[in-house]
């Protein structure tokens, strides 16, 4: 525990404590989100990372490393597959495809989406009650 007495994730007592960084992590969101993009069609990674840039739940664009290695992972569990393919004047690129089991597995992620959403939804909800009630106490004051 950190000096707040909030669950971090330490993996030594001499990191430092990161309980005040309030950027929501998606990384883990990273994956469904590759899987629904090649749900719409097959995609070599760079066009994968380009039309990631443009879904509105990532303020920044994720890693490339980072998406490769997902989508090495993704393949290893056989939820997609990848082919090379020749490239248009270039060098052969490695081109990604949705497998059955792939499709199952992001519609696994539906229930999984909607309970996070209900939860900051809850959270925002409450949020509002608490600065309401405060703003009119201060108001009454």
């Amino acid at each position: 525990m950190c000096e707040s007495n909030h669950h971090c994730n330490h993996k030594s007592e001499t990191k430092r404590c990161s309980c005040r960084d309030q950027s929501l992590k998606l990384e883990g969101f990273l994956i469904p989100c590759l899987l629904l993009l090649l749900k719409e069609g097959p995609s070599h990674g760079y066009h994968l990372m380009e039309r990631l840039s443009h879904l509105l739940f990532f303020s920044n664009v994720p890693d490339p490393a980072v998406v490769y290695r997902r989508l090495r992972c993704l393949e290893e569990d056989g939820f997609i597959k990848s082919k090379l393919e020749a490239g248009s004047g270039g060098p052969a690129r490695k081109v990604y495809t949705l497998t059955e089991e792939g499709e199952a597995y992001l519609e696994g992620w539906v229930p999984v989406v909607r309970a996070q959403r209900e939860a900051l939804d809850g959270f925002l909800h409450m949020m509002e009650e608490v600065y309401s009630k405060k703003t009119s106490e201060d108001n009454n004051s």
